[in-house]
């Protein structure tokens, strides 16, 4: 029986999204599931089981299927294994790759989530026909993967490309999940905007702000994006400040592999020009005259959940 769709799997750390891609690229079936329901990650693959099993049946099957791709934080592609990673319960090194294929009797590859989602962006976003290109996930984190010569960067042991966790403000803020002090996801991340505006308003406190309605609790990225867009002083100063933080760290990515572009996507980026021209900006004062003004700051043309699943199943072609 001809292979005609694979199965795209994104192993987030809150959630879980699934789907069945066509040999095409269109998704023509995708659901979600909680990824840290269940301490016991066989019981995660169960319930994941139970929900994908039929649409894999109702896309002809396991005989049409040409296998299953998966992308996983810390997701080792040469192993297979999920190895210590930090936001899921799941402690250790987890075998998933060889767990879901003897599951669901399909061939199954695993990489790094910020890999897959590059190489959906590669496949079908608006890095096709790129062979050098960096991709930056501002989410609740910022991942990244990085093409050379059209190919995933991944190093000797699977792990190459954490741009998230370069050091960009030594002994800077403190990043709660790593113990690590002024990394770029500390600062450019969803979470890390929340952290400056927690800061800006106490360092300011005669400064009159919108965001001083809100309880601490309630502040978050999306809260300092409708201030701002309101004229709010210190809510457009804080995606100055985050932009700063990203275009110095862009430059440094830059002068390392000399892409053709960056591609922004996730959360962050439905901020828009309030954190693009800030980055764009601090990106190009820091560059050597050889790299300014080549480098392409695009953000991203597919929805975040499916350029994950999209580059997951492209793994079974790789």
């Amino acid at each position: 029986m001809e292979k005609v769709f694979t199965v795209g799997i994104d192993v987030g750390g809150t959630t879980s999204k699934f789907g069945i891609v066509s040999s095409e690229g269109k998704i023509l079936a995708q659901d979600r599931i909680p990824t840290n329901k269940h301490e016991d990650v066989s019981e995660f693959i169960d319930e994941l089981y139970n929900m994908l099993m039929p649409m894999i049946e109702e896309a002809g099957g396991s005989a049409a299927c040409r296998g299953i791709g998966m992308g996983a934080p810390n997701g080792n592609i040469y192993t297979g294994n999920i190895e210590f990673a930090p936001n899921l319960v799941w402690k250790g090194i987890i075998p998933i790759a060889s767990l879901i294929q003897k599951k669901f009797e399909l061939p199954t590859r695993l990489t790094n989530d910020a890999n897959a989602a590059a190489m959906g962006e590669m496949m079908y976003g608006c890095a096709r026909q790129m062979k050098h290109f960096i991709t930056i996930t501002l989410g609740t984190g910022v991942g990244s993967g990085i093409v050379v010569d059209g190919k995933i960067l991944v190093g000797h042991d699977g792990f190459a490309g954490e741009l998230g966790h370069t050091i960009i403000r030594p002994g800077g803020r403190l990043h709660k999940g790593t113990g690590m002090r002024g990394s770029l996801e500390a600062y450019a991340s969803a979470t890390g905007v929340r952290e400056t505006a927690i800061e800006m308003l106490s360092v300011y406190p005669e400064l009159t702000s919108l965001l001083r309605d809100y309880a601490i609790k309630d502040l978050t990225s999306e809260t300092v994006f409708n201030c701002a867009m309101q004229g709010d002083t210190i809510a457009n100063d804080i995606f100055e400040f985050t932009g700063q933080i990203l275009g110095e760290s862009l430059a440094n990515f830059i002068m390392f592999s000399s892409p053709e572009a960056i591609v922004l996507f996730g959360g962050l980026t439905k901020a828009g020009d309030l954190l693009l021209k800030p980055t764009r900006k601090h990106m190009e004062a820091n560059l050597l005259p050889i790299f300014q003004n080549k480098v392409k700051l695009l953000f991203s043309e597919l929805k975040e959940a499916d350029a994950a699943i999209l580059g997951a199943s492209a793994l079974v072609n790789a």
